[in-house]
């Protein structure tokens, strides 16, 4: 699997995780921490000997520690992540895949409304279809992170929701495995988004994310469609902007119809017309404004509420495409612009505050409103305001302007 949970499901925000910078854990703390645990778990009415048979000797993974700040989504450039996950093997094994498991995806799409490649799009970026679900305990890599770093409360959370799976008969406490950060299964839920969307793909009560693909693929498109998913939209469009167009309307907030595109002078990529001129769009430059372009429908933003990165939902619709027989992005990326490091980003972000154009939090995650201020600086220093960030402009930046 690439990502093995990152994120995990739903965008678990393990962004806030990341400098927890702890030493190995004590089992002394661990202990007392445990004991705190147990006594929600009685208020959410799990019985002590399923408490008592989940934690049996149960220690902190030291080694979960080191793994919080590796979320390739952020910190590769857009085609680097994209074409790393979106790869000619994985578009044939997942055609493969959706023959083999016809059935299911058709269930899936049929109860849900949710497109069955984007289903499976998910699939094969989560786990490599099945093949990488992870083997990491979930009841203790829950309890490990409830009980150290500052999200402590969200863990605490999935920590008791992974024992209320155990306590319904969901799966048992051995079997009970996936990444470092609590996701499991074939699509990588967390316990619980597990409680609140999982659905079994035959109707019966015991739910295996682990085990069935039926019960996956039905679980997957059910929390798209509690997200928000509209059945007759697609994710977006590859477009064409013209020359002089104002680059600050690229931002997530700034939605027009896809006539109000038009307008402007936006097209579709080899002149196809958009099947509906009243569906809202934002103008995406995921590589600024010497790369692919997309209008992007509501639904890319439920893509992304499966985890907060527009990376992620881009390959996740780009791969949805691929399966369907479409190929790739008709502009080439920009591959000459080198990723910044991690110090790089910060310091864009703690310069942009400097001169009173960032106010949100300095972590290197160069997210929508670090773009909109470097927009803002670029559109104050005559630049083409696209918002994407290379080592050209931090230098830029150090100049003052």
């Amino acid at each position: 699997m690439d990502r093995c949970g990152y994120f995990g499901t739903i965008g678990l925000v393990l962004a806030g995780l990341v400098g927890l910078g702890a030493p190995a854990a004590a089992q002394d703390g661990f202990s007392g921490c445990m004991q705190s645990l147990r006594a929600q778990a009685g208020q959410r009415g799990i019985l002590p000997q399923v408490f008592e048979q989940a934690t049996a000797g149960l220690t902190p993974d030291n080694s979960i520690l080191n793994l919080l700040d590796r979320q390739p989504e952020f910190s590769r450039q857009p085609w680097d992540y994209i074409n790393g996950v979106v790869a000619a093997n994985r578009v044939a094994e997942g055609r493969r895949m959706m023959q083999a498991h016809r059935a299911a995806f058709e269930a899936a799409e049929r109860a849900t409304g949710v497109d069955r490649f984007v289903i499976a799009a998910i699939w094969g970026i989560e786990t490599s279809f099945g093949r990488a679900k992870g083997n990491t305990s979930v009841v203790r890599a829950t309890a490990t992170l409830a009980c150290y770093g500052r999200r402590q409360d969200f863990f605490r959370g999935e920590f008791l929701a992974a024992l209320q799976i155990i306590a319904r008969g969901h799966v048992a406490p051995a079997n009970f495995r996936g990444s470092w950060a609590g996701a499991f299964g074939h699509t990588q839920f967390m316990p619980s988004t597990f409680l609140r969307a999982a659905r079994s793909g035959n109707g019966g009560p015991r739910i295996d994310l682990m085990g069935s693909i039926p019960d996956a693929m039905m679980s997957t498109g059910n929390l798209l469609r509690e997200e928000g998913w509209q059945r007759s939209q697609g994710w977006g469009y590859e477009v064409t902007v013209p020359a002089g167009l104002d680059l600050t309307l690229a931002h997530r907030d700034r939605p027009q119809t896809i006539a109000q595109w038009e307008a402007r002078g936006v097209r579709r990529i080899g002149e196809r017309a958009f099947p509906r001129k009243s569906d809202q769009a934002f103008l995406f430059l995921p590589a600024g404004a010497h790369g692919p372009a997309f209008l992007m429908l509501p639904n890319f933003r439920v893509i992304m509420k499966y985890n907060n990165s527009e990376n992620y939902a881009m390959a996740v619709g780009h791969l949805a495409d691929r399966l369907r027989g479409g190929g790739t992005f008709a502009r080439g990326w920009p591959t000459s612009e080198r990723a910044l490091s991690r110090d790089e980003r910060i310091e864009i972000q703690q310069r942009l505050s400097q001169v009173g154009l960032y106010t949100g939090t300095v972590d290197g995650k160069l997210g929508a409103g670090t773009r909109e201020a470097l927009q803002r600086f670029q559109a104050r220093a005559g630049l083409a305001a696209d918002g994407f960030p290379t080592a050209a402009l931090l230098q830029r930046l150090r100049r003052g302007g």
